[in-house]
């Protein structure tokens, strides 16, 4: 256990830990069937499901991540947040209204009612193989954060402590209340977040005795890079931080994980209607901004902090950031007073686990509804043909199946431990790279079957598939690292998604399905 943490330290995170899981409790009397499990009974409020997704947008990696890019570099990564704009009002309009209408547990769902049942489940097995990696990848980026804040140090017993105790938690409180458990509990983490993020913020300021002019000259002439940059007007392939990024591949990007992922889309059905969706959606990207922003704030104060001791005098810390990822759990364990100390420590649990309960939820829809519910119906010959109609397993199941997705995401990060170097930013990259394998095509074939009478399901399956085989081909270690030339991810879905999309469309409809859409 870390010297650093006091009792009262320890009590902050123990409370935030019971109101979680005294929630989650509360939560589970309500829940009747699986429907409502998964959808809410699609009566939450459009300003929770907003709070709810920006919730599980903010992950662990941007709690500790984006500080490290404000430290080491400038603003540039808000401009990001253009197209992220743009892409929301797109799914607003264009795939909230005919997903809800749909009326499936999940968004695979229509695709199912488009192309059949083969479809819906390959779209599912998708999404659950790219869920699973990318969020047992964040909640080891959690771990990592986690583990030094309580000890200061990342030991692979400390890790394993760290990441089993997180996933735990995240696992009961969602098993019980459902999706309505997420969401609330979301909410609360949110606020709790944020708010200790803003005392981070004021605290640094505080303990920084340079004036807001002089503060704001280090910032403008850095070693002669102004950090407070926020548009970068090159047009460069490799960077995904540029205009031409923010702008027109990112529009790309946010629709596609906002709008094809049910991780982040599941919430938005939850709501009263396709109207109060959709301007949740929004809402939540608009409100990332500043949320971004300050985050962006803590890394520029720390930049003051740690690297001008001309600025900082007598109040220059003795410690020295050897690894920059981890520059502001370093802070928070060593220059936070007790009590704001635990708080941060509560922040970046609340931060990890509004990650982790959605994925969770996400991807056990996906078994129950898309992959079990076909399955046992084809078992059993209920099923003649498919209808769209979804014949679901009972309650049980579907918290048995939440409870292995939360097994299996633990696991997986647990072994990410072994499998990758600790903290590095590799695994950033590949938090953020894998699910492209999934998204790219499935955006690729969800506009296909929005905006297009064409496909089938075996369209489905080589969009798919090729999709997958081209995001892999795109990696750096794949044609960028043959043909020496390097390609941000964001660059990725401008290639593929086009392309899964036009194999998809390339195969004939089904005679049937046209007269009976």
């Amino acid at each position: 256990m870390s010297p650093q943490f006091s009792v009262l330290d320890w009590s902050v995170v123990v409370i935030y830990l019971s109101v979680v899981l005294v929630m989650g409790a509360w939560i589970s009397r309500l829940q009747s069937d699986t429907r409502y499990f998964f959808l809410g009974g699609r009566s939450v409020p459009a300003w929770a499901v907003a709070c709810s997704v920006l919730a599980t947008a903010t992950s662990a990696a941007t709690f500790i991540g984006v500080p490290q890019i404000a430290f080491e570099g400038d603003l540039t990564y808000l401009i990001t947040y253009l197209g992220s704009i743009i892409g929301a009002f797109i799914i607003a309009l264009l795939f909230v209204p005919a997903l809800y209408n749909a009326g499936t547990i999940t968004i695979y769902g229509y695709l199912g009612q488009r192309y059949g049942t083969g479809a819906k489940s390959a779209a599912s097995v998708m999404f659950l193989l790219g869920r699973l990696l990318s969020s047992g990848a964040r909640l080891y980026m959690a771990g990592i954060a986690f583990a030094m804040m309580l000890s200061g140090n990342t030991t692979t017993g400390e890790l394993v402590f760290a990441v089993v105790i997180m996933g735990i938690v995240g696992t009961i409180y969602t098993v019980f209340g459902g999706i309505r458990a997420v969401i609330w509990t979301d909410v609360l983490q949110l606020i709790i977040f944020t708010s200790a993020a803003l005392l981070a913020l004021g605290y640094l300021w505080y303990l920084i005795p340079a004036s807001g002019e002089e503060v704001y000259g280090a910032l403008c002439n850095a070693n002669g890079m102004n950090k407070l940059r926020v548009v970068d007007y090159g047009f460069n392939l490799s960077s995904p931080f540029t205009l031409w990024s923010g702008v027109f591949a990112m529009t790309i990007v946010c629709v596609s994980t906002h709008g094809v992922d049910q991780d982040m889309l599941q919430r938005v059905m939850t709501a009263k209607s396709p109207l109060h969706g959709g301007f949740a959606l929004v809402s939540s990207i608009l409100a990332a901004v500043p949320l971004v922003a300050l985050f962006l704030g803590i890394g520029l104060l720390l930049f003051i902090y740690y690297q001008r001791p001309d600025l900082m005098g007598a109040a220059a810390p003795l410690d020295v950031i050897e690894d920059t990822r981890k520059v502001f759990p370093q802070f928070v364990l060593n220059h936070l007073p007790s009590g704001l100390r635990g708080l941060l420590m509560a922040g970046l649990f609340a931060a990890a686990m509004s990650t982790f309960d959605s994925a969770i939820t996400a991807m056990a829809s996906c078994l129950i509804a898309d992959i079990y519910a076909p399955w046992r119906a084809w078992r059993n010959s209920r099923m003649s043909k498919d209808n769209g109609n979804e014949i679901l397993p009972e309650l049980r199941h579907s918290r048995m199946a939440v409870g292995l997705m939360g097994l299996l995401l633990t696991g997986f990060a647990v072994g990410a431990i072994y499998m990758q170097e600790r903290g590095g930013q590799t695994l950033i990259d590949f938090a953020l790279g894998i699910m492209a394998f999934a998204l790219a095509p499935l955006l690729g074939v969800f506009c296909a079957a929005l905006f297009t009478r064409r496909g089938n399901v075996i369209s489905v399956y080589v969009s798919l598939g090729f999709g997958a085989l081209a995001v892999l081909m795109l990696q750096p270690y794949m044609l960028p690292g043959i043909l020496d030339f390097r390609l941000g991810w964001t660059w990725v879905w401008v290639f593929v998604s086009p392309i899964c999309f036009i194999l998809c469309i390339m195969g004939k409809p089904d005679a049937l399905r046209e007269r009976n859409p």
